[in-house]
Order: C-alpha cells, then sequence, then structure tokens
C-alpha cells in the first residue's frame, strides 16, 4: 500500500563506483547513529505501478485522460529521474521511504529528495482512491475523526480549506502525529512529504496542476471537493490506521453519546 509495496526491479549489485560510496555513507550513518539500523541490503531500482483500479474507473470526477497523462507521464518521469540519480548515488540501495529520510537532510534536501518523494507521493495518492469512493468512513476511522476534529463535518471544511491555502504546487494529507497521538491535516509544498517530519501519512490529494486542470481548469475547489465526496478511499484509510496503530497508541476513542 505504501512504498514497501511499489514493483521494483532487483539487481545482484550496485552500479559501478557505488560500493565505495555507500560503504563512506554507511560509517557515516554509523558514526551519526543514523539510519544504519535500517538500511536495506537489497539493492534495487524502483519501477512504476499501476494504480488499483482501471484507468477510466475514477470517471466523472477524475477521467481517463487525466489519469493517463498523470500517472503514465509524470509518475513515470519521477521513477525514471529517481532510477537515474540512483545509478551513481550513496543512497542507491536504501529502502523508498528511508531514502526519504536520508535525503531530506534536515530540510536541506539532497538532489535525490525531490524524485524520491514524489514516486512515493504520487502511489500514496493513486491508493488513497476508489471508484465510488468518499462518503462517510465507518467505525473506528469516524470515531477517530470526530475525536480528533469535532466532526466529520470539521475534517472535511479543514481539509478542503488546507488545500485551497495552498498556493502553487504541493499536497494536502490527513496525517497521524506521532507526538501529538492524533489526526491533523496539512499541506506541504512542491515534492515534500509529511515522512521527512516524522508524520504517519493516511490521506493524500496531488494539488500540482497537472493533476487537475484538463478536468477542472482553474477550479481547485470542485476538484478537492469531489475527491473528499467522491473518490477517497476510506477502506484504504481503515488499513492505513490499523497499521499505524502499530506505531502509535490512540487510546479509546471519545464515542459520541446517543
Amino acid at each position: 500500500m505504501a512504498a514497501s509495496a511499489l514493483h521494483l526491479r532487483l539487481h545482484p549489485s550496485p552500479p559501478a563506483g557505488v560500493k565505495l560510496q555507500q560503504r563512506k555513507l554507511r560509517s557515516k550513518i554509523q558514526r551519526h547513529g543514523g539510519l544504519s539500523r535500517r538500511f536495506s541490503k537489497v539493492v534495487s531500482y524502483y519501477g512504476l505501478t499501476t494504480p488499483p483500479y482501471k484507468l477510466d474507473a475514477l470517471e466523472p470526477y477524475m477521467s481517463k485522460r487525466t489519469v493517463e497523462l498523470h500517472w503514465g507521464k509524470h509518475h513515470q518521469d519521477y521513477v525514471d529521474g529517481l532510477n537515474n540519480q540512483l545509478a551513481t548515488s550513496p543512497l542507491y540501495g536504501y529502502t523508498l521511504e528511508d531514502l526519504i529520510k536520508e535525503a531530506y537532510n534536515n530540510g536541506n534536501p539532497l538532489p535525490e529528495y525531490n524524485n524520491a518523494a514524489q514516486v512515493w507521493n504520487h502511489h500514496f495518492f493513486w491508493e488513497s482512491m476508489q471508484p465510488e469512493g468518499g462518503g462517510l468512513p465507518e467505525g473506528g476511522v469516524l470515531q477517530q475523526i470526530e475525536k480528533d476534529f469535532g466532526s466529520f463535518t470539521n475534517f472535511r471544511e479543514e481539509f478542503i480549506r488546507s488545500a485551497l491555502q495552498l498556493l502553487g504546487s504541493g499536497w494536502v494529507w490527513l496525517v497521524l502525529k506521532r507526538n501529538e497521538r492524533k489526526l491533523s491535516v496539512v499541506h506541504t509544498r512542491n515534492a515534500i512529504s509529511p515522512l521527512a517530519f516524522g508524520d504517519i501519512p493516511i490521506i493524500s490529494l496531488d494539488l500540482w496542476e497537472h493533476a487537475y486542470y484538463l478536468d477542472y481548469k482553474d477550479d481547485k475547489l470542485t476538484y478537492v471537493t469531489n475527491f473528499m465526496d467522491h473518490l477517497v478511499s476510506w477502506h484504504t484509510v481503515t488499513l492505513r490506521m490499523m497499521r499505524a496503530e502499530s506505531f502509535v497508541n490512540l487510546g479509546e476513542p471519545n464515542i459520541p453519546e446517543a
């Protein structure tokens, strides 16, 4: 579902000249107590995965033409760009999530960061939607939203408002804040992923112009509203929340009295 679900093209060893760079990088990470404990021994390039539905399955709210261009062109370009960078990068061999965290470099992104984050963001975005989605979530997801936002209506309005407040390209997210142990809506600019600063993403919506211009022109409000009302996959959200709760103890939700 997340980056771990991406299809990989496996290679028997890193490209020529990268092994020494990897050893130096691992030594540096070990000295600073960083990611060496999670350094992946699988060396791989990333491949483009298809969305979990037919390319016309989101119509009329997202056209087949938009999905074909967005997934087949823009998403593919990020995958190709990342693989080209990894061919000579000391970060070759990281899992994609760890690559994003390391390449973010405390707010001073390394060259690999943008493509890595965009590959992950887009895969997460496709799986945030489903045909005949939207509406109200059920069970524990709805209870947690009501606990953290006061009501589902409040959450929906905050998600739409956050999307409209973003000037330029970026993303709007529902995330689980680890320290606060609560859901929150955030938006990020350009390729920035909440993974970089420790949040757990639950929903993402692409706000780059190529995500909606063919279908909506400059009507971002209708695009975001249709995502919330007709496209968001609450089934996927439920699975993501179940995974997130293994990392963050949310406690008992405040269930409204009848």
